[in-house]
């Protein structure tokens, strides 16, 4: 007679090669699929640093290899094609429980993980998370691979060689189609939310080519009822399966300080980067992506966003063709559309759910520069694009994603920004965004000293936040800067100019003196403090590293201070009449808080 459990063994052994082969390819789409979306997700809540990347890497291949000596021990005990369907259907409670942790508790640990200076301590903190995160669900992929391979072995006289490779081959075809549908596809198409409640499906249902046949042939009742409950229960798992908070998304790791602060507008989650707009209590509108934000109606913040405009826009005597790098919520690019002279501007842009979702909340700020006929959005890298491009441009203004984001350093480095130089006309400008909150001495004095490389004739400004150091912009050109401020206020009194000059007095600058009264310094005085920084170049990315050790530093009117030590009378470059001169230097003066 033959008993039940040895009908249940010839039963898998004579199992399809390819159920095998189709359950492991699944199985590597839905592990590299969560990676993708997890490693989005908690890029968000931990901010998206190297060191995020590489934690959440580690801890995904540690559990991969962990799992996979795990299966070794099971495979001893139980038959390795039962142990690999229900290896899926454990995933399906595994993909909750990540999903679960990721919305509804990681952001609300109590620790130092937003106030601490400590590297060793941030690291710890921010790994903490991902190992409560991704562990478990990665130890079960990881078990599924070596229990596929010997689910896949008919007699001892298969060549271990070929099975392996067969294996391998459907588990790496089926990640790279998994990490391809979920974040070219699946995140932009049905949002995060869905996307993780597919994958927790397809995983419960990958379960049934394995097990599906032992139950329906099993003479038990239990044993055919067994399966087809456990993928009924991944499809009750995948409706409880949370949303990401909106609040998630605007402020990342800093959602639980910002709880009840604001509403949230819109969440629009695109191929790249995830948007939320939120109005403040105090009616403030902040555009924030993935976690951060990146612009605001706040009035230091949309000084700052202006001056990228306006500084280059007004020292040019006839701007014509501008380039915008980022476009955020469009008020920096909107800057030029005030100037009479403008015939084009473009505007380079990763994310392609950005500018219409900016601009449905900051069309009266950017002046609607979106829809504007002058306006072509360029959706592409920004290195890419300069790259592949012959257009010259009169003005090229950056305001890309802060530099410890990772990747964004190559935005900040010396062949970048040589390769901005050679898309500058003769006379042009550009002008880059810099934040001194969020960073810490050696990474805004690498940040100089490698725009001083690449523009030595280059100039700071500053944007101070209730009289106290908040962001900079740098400025660079080919020549010695040399502004005449008689022939800025005469173009300033012309009719055509009038725009401009409104765009200005909304951001509390009513002259040209306020305006170049945020003079913050230049090489030849600034060059002493930042002498023998590292500079920043594509072969290491170095300032990738120096940032994202900076994220919890408060440092912003230290590091303003500190140039100011440095910082010498601008006295070569403006020139004008006495009373020019004069209310320039007293603009300094008030913007420097009497230094």
């Amino acid at each position: 007679a033959i008993t039940g459990t040895e009908a249940a063994d010839s039963l898998l052994d004579s199992l399809p090669l390819w159920t095998i082969y189709l359950t492991t390819a699944l199985s590597g789409a839905c592990a590299l699929g969560a990676e993708v979306l997890w490693t989005r997700l908690l890029s968000m809540l931990l901010l998206g640093t190297v060191y995020v990347f590489s934690i959440i890497l580690a801890v995904f291949l540690v559990g991969l290899a962990a799992g996979g000596a795990a299966a070794a021990w099971v495979v001893r005990r139980m038959r390795p094609a039962l142990a690999l369907g229900w290896c899926q259907i454990l995933l399906t409670a595994a993909i909750l429980w990540t999903a679960m942790l990721i919305a509804n508790v990681l952001p609300y640990w109590s620790d130092d993980l937003t106030t601490t200076t400590s590297h060793w301590q941030m690291f710890a903190l921010d790994l903490k998370r991902c190992v409560w995160a991704v562990l478990p669900a990665s130890l079960l992929w990881g078990a599924s691979f070596p229990l596929a391979c010997a689910a896949a072995v008919r007699s001892r006289q298969d060549d271990p060689g070929r099975v392996t490779g067969a294996v391998y081959a459907a588990n790496t075809l089926g990640g790279i189609a998994g990490a391809l549908l979920v974040s070219l596809w699946l995140i932009p198409l049905i949002g995060t939310q869905n996307s993780e409640r597919l994958l927790l499906v397809v995983s419960g249902a990958s379960s049934l080519l394995v097990l599906g046949p032992l139950a329906w042939r099993s003479a038990g009742m239990m044993h055919r009822a067994l399966p087809i409950a456990a993928v009924f229960a991944s499809v009750v798992l995948a409706w409880m399966l949370p949303p990401v908070p909106g609040e998630l998304i605007a402020y990342g790791r800093m959602m639980e300080q910002n709880k009840g602060q604001s509403k949230i507008l819109a969440v629009v989650e695109g191929r790249n980067s995830s948007v939320a707009i939120s109005r403040w209590n105090n009616g403030a509108v902040y555009v924030n992506v993935n976690g951060h934000v990146e612009a605001t109606t706040e009035l230091f913040d949309m000084k700052l966003q202006r001056m990228v405009g306006h500084l280059p826009g007004l020292l040019h005597p006839n701007p014509k063709s501008v380039l915008g790098i980022g476009f955020g919520a469009g008020v920096s690019a909107g800057t030029f559309t005030r100037y009479p002279g403008i015939e084009h501007i473009t505007v380079c842009e990763i994310e392609p759910v950005i500018p219409p979702t900016s601009t449905r909340f900051f069309a009266a700020q950017d002046y609607d520069v979106y829809h504007n006929p002058k306006t072509h959005v360029v959706f592409d890298d920004a290195r890419h694009f300069l790259l592949t491009t012959r257009e010259k441009y009169d003005v090229i203004a950056s305001d890309p994603l802060d530099v410890f984001v990772k990747g964004t350093a190559a935005l900040y480095s010396l062949e970048y920004f040589a390769a901005v130089k050679r898309h500058l006309n003769p006379g042009g400008y550009f002008s880059l965004y810099v934040p001194l909150y969020e960073t810490d001495e050696e990474t805004i004095r690498s940040e100089l000293e490698t725009f001083f490389e690449a523009f030595p004739n280059a100039t700071v400004w500053s944007n101070t936040r209730d009289g106290r150091g908040y962001d900079l912009v740098f400025l660079g050109q080919a020549e010695p800067l040399r502004i005449d401020l008689d022939e800025i206020n005469a173009r300033l009194a012309r009719a055509d100019y009038a725009p401009v000059k409104e765009s200005l007095r909304e951001i509390g600058i009513s002259s040209a003196a306020d305006l170049f009264g945020t003079w913050a310094g230049q090489r030849s005085d600034l060059g002493k403090w930042t002498r023998g920084a590292p500079v920043n170049r594509d072969a290491n990315l170095r300032l990738s590293y120096l940032a994202g050790w900076g994220i919890n530093s408060y440092l912003q009117d230290y590091l303003y201070q500190q140039m100011l030590r440095y910082r010498k009378p601008p006295g070569e470059v403006f020139s004008g009449t006495n009373g020019r001169m004069s209310e320039l230097s007293a603009a300094i003066q008030r913007e420097s808080g009497g230094q």
